[in-house]
């Protein structure tokens, strides 16, 4: 099991020194008050709770350690509530599991009865529906695949295309149609009822196919927490721009992409996806199997690292541990392992030309206006940290989005502006009292900075601003001051 890493001591810790920043999955392996705090110590800046597992105490449980461990060590930690979404499922077979060779028949059907070698009960009435000669169906993780040559509106004829064993309740995948499914089942409404009771700062929506999905979810949520839209099927894609104009954020899921797309695809739509979003000012967290290895062992492959490298590369706001923190051997390990590799790309030579290479367009408006100078205004003067004052979180979301030289301290009267602003590329947020003038304004900015160790006596440093202030989206003020 985990061992406590060297970061893991009492007391507040200094700001991180990186910009990408760190999601990681609790579950079993990751349930106590003490390896949640050295997660927390060891990198970790935001929590998933995965509701497609557990029960709704534990994540309650949970919920309430982190918010302990964020009062203990100064920070503010966003937490994710990641609903579970749609599931397809075949049924139960009599043995518990058939073999299957290719070229075998195989029948889906909705009749109730337990499968066997000709054929097995797919509830999912939704599936047949999209039926059509020739559509590929793929289960348990896509190591098993049918090919469609014959249906009616309560069965489908198939032919075993690829695998050799099929067991209980293996999931199905249809890359090749749209299902008529809601991306909010059931559990879902239960669950997020639920979530919006506790002290949750965003939520995850699974399966999205359609920009009404999004909609559909914004109006259950409300504007309290943020909505992330991950990118699990290959039909998002082609409304991608709607998806990232509606979501507050997207997480590249490449877990079921890569079951329904070929596996050579995925690495070109992540590149894009980072991409479109950082141009919308979007924050983007690249998921699944990063780490994978370190489930069962203590250090990953280089292929691995070099795959959170990438995401690093291009800018992600966030990189993701699943099962490697959730149910892993080493969570406390592979979360620092990760903060190393984020802080060895950020400091690679060409990581600035990389990360310049792609920038979005400012928009017409102040408040770009303002935040792309803040940021130019910084590395003109090598200043030692871009100061934020925002109630809502838009102005620290504009300047991240011009991803600066220097970081970004963003001071929030909001705890949950603050939470929500933890996933986001080079944001340092801090919960402070509001503001109410321009001396109060220039005084406050340099107290932070110097308390967050961000800059000393002799300093430069940036700050952005809106009047009047603690008016949303009203940023209109720039300065620069020398800390003395």
């Amino acid at each position: 099991m985990s061992s406590t890493v060297s970061s893991s001591v009492s007391g507040a810790q200094p700001h991180r020194n990186r910009f990408s920043k760190i999601l990681a999955t609790l579950g079993p392996a990751s349930g106590t008050a003490e390896v949640i705090e050295q997660l927390a110590r060891a990198g970790a800046d935001v929590f998933r709770l995965n509701f497609s597992h557990g029960s709704h105490e534990d994540h309650r449980a949970r919920l309430d350690i982190i918010r302990a461990v964020e009062q203990k060590i100064q920070r503010p930690i966003g937490v994710l509530l990641d609903l579970q979404g749609p599931k397809l499922r075949v049924s139960t077979f009599k043995a518990g599991k058939i073999a299957l060779t290719v070229g075998q028949k195989f029948r889906l059907h909705l009749n109730p009865v337990e499968g066997d070698e000709q054929g097995v009960t797919l509830p999912h009435p939704e599936v047949f529906a999209v039926m059509k000669p020739g559509l590929e169906l793929l289960l348990d993780d896509g190591k098993v695949r049918l090919t469609v040559e014959a249906h009616g509106a309560d069965y489908a004829d198939t032919v075993v295309t690829a695998g050799s064993e099929l067991s209980n309740r293996k999931g199905l995948n249809v890359p090749g149609a749209i299902l008529p499914l809601p991306a909010i089942t059931k559990k879902d409404r239960e669950d997020l009822a639920f979530g919006l009771t506790l002290d949750i700062d965003w939520v995850a929506l699974s399966f999205v196919q359609r920009p009404e999905d999004v909609i559909e979810a914004r109006q259950l949520a409300g504007d309290k927490v943020k909505l992330m839209v991950k990118l699990e099927k290959p039909s998002a894609m082609d409304c991608l721009d709607e998806l990232i104009a509606l979501a507050d954020g997207v997480m590249v899921a490449r877990g079921d992409l890569g079951v329904e797309l070929p596996p050579e695809q995925v690495p070109g739509l992540q590149k894009r996806i980072v991409r479109a979003c950082r141009q919308a000012g979007k924050p983007v967290v690249v998921a699944t199997q990063m780490l994978d290895s370190m489930v069962s062992n203590p250090a990953p492959t280089r292929a691995e690292a070099s795959d959170v490298a990438t995401a690093i590369f291009d800018g992600a706001d966030a990189v993701m541990l699943s099962a490697e923190s959730a149910s892993g051997q080493f969570p406390v390990e592979s979360v620092a392992m990760m903060n190393r590799i984020i802080e060895t790309v950020e400091r690679d030579v060409l990581y600035r030309p990389i990360l310049d290479a792609v920038h979005g367009e400012p928009e017409a408006n102040v408040m770009d206006a303002i935040t792309v100078a803040a940021c130019k205004a910084a590395q003109t003067v090598a200043a030692q940290v871009i100061v934020c004052f925002s109630s809502s979180g838009k102005t620290a979301l504009s300047v991240a989005r011009e991803r600066p030289y220097a970081p970004i301290l963003g001071l929030t009267p909001k705890k949950l502006t603050a939470r929500q602003l933890a996933i986001v590329w080079g944001i340092h947020p801090q919960v402070t009292e509001d503001i109410h003038n321009f001396d109060e304004m220039v005084v406050k900015a340099k107290k932070c900075a110097v308390a967050n160790q961000f800059a000393d006596q002799g300093d430069t440093i940036v700050i952005t601003a809106g009047v009047p202030f603690g008016q949303s989206g009203a940023t209109n003020v720039l300065r620069i001051v020398k800390i003395d």
